[in-house]
């Protein structure tokens, strides 16, 4: 017997030697078990999933409603050139409800001309409550606590302005003797003093009135605005429907009928549409486990209906957070959301279905309740456990955007068309259609053998009337120190 005879391994096999089959090369006669193609940007979509869908017929949506003499309040915007060279962009001055429909740019131009700005330390006082309202101020920066006296004495905080409001604009209508004051100087009736660093900008109401007393257009439009205050109209500021209530006896009773808009507002239905190409080869040869053209097609879904939802909040056209009423906007007390906060957003409408925020806004919310010691409780939606408010579900959306990192917005939604709420609008039964709303459209195959398909979704979303929508603003989500 030789060495190498008398050292072999049991079994035969020479040391060092495999015994069994390798793994690796077994793995060649085995069925790979495959997962469907995942997508990281998915998210819960809960804006689509629980706004009320209304059939679009004719591509359109008109929003009819009573006519309205209440004189809009906007939001004046600004160009910044430096830290202390910040001037009013002049046609932006029309969101002051006197000058609201002036569409004399020349005279805007000259009237934002004349801002002067200022600029205010934490703590300043910008207005006293009860001293003559001299100036028209314009908030381009920071933020300003109205604060003034209860009926009992006590101090009290009755509003938040933030960049872009105003106060003062009483100097349009004072000391006239027009029939906009009888002669007199209104007061302020409110202290305005600075919660932040404010920039804000100034005009003196001398010069406003120089500037009325040299402008017809400017009066005639004014006087206007005067007569339009003064047309009967109940709180939310839609012509007065006549009754009589309580009378006894033959009393004559008032005629009356409920006056529509004139020009009531129409959505049209925006898309959102890609070109999805699929080799011919691949669809051919390569559809087993998976078809790989359904693949393609739910992964480019899942990205259309994730745009459609950013442009429902975004749009600057149809978009919630561009299409709330400014007196449907607050401003947190303090920065970050607290409690009371959500309850004073709450109590902007007569019902509200849900809250959305992003993921970080409702961390924050947690936070302050945290705090205070209370435990919001979790209610059933759609299957989910989902956190909520006053038994209101605050959903999250991660399409709201994060301004700057730090600040961000809550929106409070009543939903429905019965319910005179915010409804999403599509338009079924289009050709090619793949899912309500949505078509996939076959384009045909190229000379390099590309098969191409138009996806298209078509959507917006309309407000039916001011309150079935609210936003709290400049919600602070940073983590404090500590």
């Amino acid at each position: 017997m030789t060495v190498e005879q008398s050292t072999a391994a049991p079994g035969g096999a020479a040391e060092g030697g495999r015994l069994s089959l390798d793994t690796a090369a077994a793995r060649n006669l085995a069925t790979t078990t495959k997962t469907p193609p995942q997508m990281q940007g998915i998210t819960s979509r809960w804006l689509l999933r629980v706004l009320p869908w209304v059939q679009a017929d004719g591509g359109a949506y008109r929003v009819n409603r009573r006519l309205s003499h209440a004189v809009g309040r906007g939001r004046v915007a600004f160009g910044q050139a430096g830290d202390d060279d910040v001037t009013v962009v002049p046609p932006t001055l029309a969101e002051l409800p006197p000058l609201r429909g002036l569409e004399d740019q020349a005279l805007l131009s000259e009237l934002a001309s004349r801002f002067v700005v200022r600029e205010f330390r934490t703590g300043d006082t910008i207005a006293e409550a009860g001293a003559p309202i001299a100036t028209l101020w314009l908030i381009a920066h920071g933020k300003v606590d109205l604060s003034g006296r209860g009926k009992y004495g006590d101090h009290a905080v009755h509003g938040h302005l933030a960049d872009g409001d105003h106060l003062g604009d009483e100097v349009f209508h004072a000391g006239a003797g027009n029939g906009g004051s009888n002669g007199r100087v209104p007061s302020w009736k409110t202290t305005a003093r600075a919660a932040t660093p404010v920039i804000a900008l100034a005009v003196p109401a001398a010069e406003i009135r120089a500037l009325i007393d040299r402008s017809d257009t400017l009066r005639e439009h004014l006087a206007a605005h005067r007569r339009t205050r003064a047309k009967a109209q109940n709180r939310h500021g839609e012509a007065e429907i006549e009754l009589a209530a309580g009378h006894e006896g033959e009393t004559v009773l008032p005629g009356t009928f409920a006056d529509y808009e004139l020009k009531p507002r129409e959505y049209e239905l925006s898309v959102a549409q890609t070109v999805l190409r699929v080799h011919t080869r691949v669809a051919d040869l390569y559809n087993k486990p998976m078809n790989q053209m359904e693949e393609q097609l739910r992964l480019t879904i899942e990205a259309l209906r994730e745009r459609q939802e950013d442009e429902l909040v975004n749009n600057r056209s149809f978009g919630l957070l561009h299409n709330a009423d400014f007196g449907q906007r607050l401003h947190t007390h303090s920065g970050p959301p607290t409690p009371d906060d959500l309850d004073e957003l709450l109590s902007l409408r007569r019902d509200t279905h849900y809250l959305l925020a992003h993921p970080k806004a409702i961390a924050a919310f947690g936070r302050e309740c945290t705090k205070r010691g209370v435990y919001p409780p979790t209610v059933d939606l759609m299957g989910s456990h989902v956190p909520s408010w006053r038994g209101v579900p605050l959903l999250p959306c991660p399409k709201i955007p994060v301004a700057d990192g730090h600040t961000t917005s809550i929106l409070a939604m009543r939903a429905g068309q019965e319910e005179q709420g915010v409804v999403g609008l599509h338009q079924t039964g289009i050709p090619d259609e793949y899912q309500p709303g949505l078509s996939v459209r076959f384009m045909g195959v190229d000379d390099k053998a590309i098969t191409s398909y138009l996806v298209s979704a078509y959507y917006s979303a309309a407000v039916l009337v001011p309150d079935a929508l609210g936003v709290l603003e400049n919600v602070e989500i940073a983590r404090p120190r500590g």
